[in-house]
């Protein structure tokens, strides 16, 4: 007997209730920074604070590079559900967890160039960067856990399962902050207590993991293959899917790092300001995150089951959350902005350079809310070459478009050429997604009576 269609209704119960879990674990991340800048903050010397901000600024650049063991692992272990073939899962799982310490121990084997390397470009005082380089020296040390992390996230979440995610991050984040508090306030260390605090955090939280995991693995079915762990020819598909989504990341570290260095060219205060308007970015996207991880999971279960009509419900009732969230941060921000960058700031001169900038962060949501919920969509079809390609035609656009606006621009109006350009940066990404997105259902990704499918993923 055939399945009967999903229901719009139950599809945007099934995204909600993915979605939540995501979105409430994101918040723990922002709080666990305060906690950092506060405890340290409070010793007798910045350059404390000055360390331990380049240290989390250079592992949270390194690591967001390494987010691909999420994002593949979810992607493919989705596909794998829903062929209902679980010595696949199995094995997704094995091979991420093998991938991620292989590379864990690289990056410990070659961490002072890689340090040394990354706070030249951070480009800090000597005193705070040779404390910072301390700092970096322990942190490096949890390498293997935080990627094996992102493996076991991505695995959970490639099953519908993103209450684990919430109770790995939180476990984290808890322990994180308890070991700041004790090894900095209570025992007297400085920024190498909270470096030693994140590390064993980092490894708590894995040893959660792996005891999740264990559980998790005693439902399914089918067995580890040796071949499929230990052939180089079996990661291919891995290597595919996580290659091309590294160097997407690049292309957006890069496109962050260059808006960052325009700003910074423009005055400490300019700085200051884009640097406040930023966390209005990364607060919507705690949002918008959690609605395209859940289209992952479910557009990449529908794939694996060759389900068409469910992956076009899924995607649909995504659309809707993310739309409403968009529109709710491009509302708060429009009657609300000046009270926000208030809260972030109580620097006068700060605050009115901002606000002044404002417009752009009422558009933004509205703009780059697709591209979010487009690179879950291609994510769980693990259509990672049309995520790359978007990245980088956005790049031909947004350089530019920076280019000739900040000469063309009347003095004082440079910054108003970068934000410009930025948001054309969103608008050409969510252009070519939507674009892509578009030819695959008519092309792929739809039901054929007479003909069947051959393919399913996109690489």
């Amino acid at each position: 007997m055939p399945e009967l269609p999903e229901t719009l209704h139950s599809a945007r119960r099934r995204v909600w209730t993915l979605a939540w879990p995501i979105i409430l674990s994101n918040v723990t991340v922002p709080l666990l920074g305060l906690v950092d800048t506060a405890v340290v903050g409070h010793l007798p010397d910045a350059r404390y604070l000055a360390a331990v901000t380049l240290g989390a600024t250079l592992f949270g650049f390194l690591y967001w590079g390494f987010g691909f063991l999420r994002m593949g692992t979810t992607g493919l272990t989705s596909q794998a559900a829903g062929r209902e073939d679980d010595s696949e899962v199995r094995n997704l799982l094995g091979q991420s967890l093998l991938l991620a310490a292989g590379i864990g121990t690289l990056l410990i084997v070659f961490s002072k160039p890689l340090i040394a390397f990354g706070l030249w470009l951070l480009d800090g005082s000597a005193t705070a960067t040779q404390l910072a380089a301390e700092y970096a020296q322990i942190r490096i040390l949890s390498a293997p856990a935080v990627l094996a992390n992102y493996a076991i996230l991505g695995w959970f979440l490639g099953q519908q399962n993103s209450r684990v995610t919430l109770a790995l991050l939180v476990l984290t984040n808890g322990v994180n902050i308890v070991l700041d508090l004790l090894f900095v306030v209570g025992l007297g260390m400085a920024s190498n207590g909270v470096a030693w605090a994140t590390v064993i955090a980092d490894y708590t939280a894995l040893a959660f993991g792996v005891w999740r995991v264990a559980h998790q693995l005693r439902l399914l079915q089918g067995r580890f293959l040796r071949e499929r762990l230990l052939g180089l020819a079996a990661y291919g598909e891995l290597f595919q899917v996580n290659a091309n989504l590294f160097v997407r990341t690049l292309g957006l570290l890069f496109a962050m790092a260059f808006f960052t260095s325009r700003g910074a060219a423009q005055g400490d205060t300019v700085l200051a300001a884009n640097a406040v308007l930023m966390q209005f970015i990364m607060l919507t996207s705690y949002g918008l995150d959690g609605f395209a991880h859940a289209v992952e999971a479910i557009a990449g279960r529908a794939v694996g089951r060759r389900r068409w009509d469910e992956f076009a419900v899924a995607v649909r009732a995504a659309t809707e959350f993310s739309l409403l969230t968009a529109a709710t941060a491009a509302l708060a921000f429009a009657l609300a902005g000046n009270h926000l960058v208030a809260l972030l700031t109580g620097l006068p001169e700060v605050r009115a350079t901002a606000g002044h900038y404002l417009p752009w962060m009422v558009a933004m949501p509205l703009i780059a809310v697709w591209s979010y919920l487009f690179d879950g969509v291609f994510i769980g079809a693990t259509a990672i070459r049309e995520m790359r390609n978007s990245i980088f035609v956005a790049l031909a656009a947004y350089l530019p478009i920076w280019w000739l606006g900040s000469r063309l621009a009347p003095p004082g109006g440079e910054n108003h050429a970068l934000w410009l350009a930025f948001l054309s940066f969103a608008v050409v990404r969510s252009a070519v997604l939507v674009g892509y997105y578009l030819h695959h259902r008519r092309a792929h990704w739809r039901h054929r009576e007479r003909q069947r499918d051959v393919t399913v993923t996109f690489r």
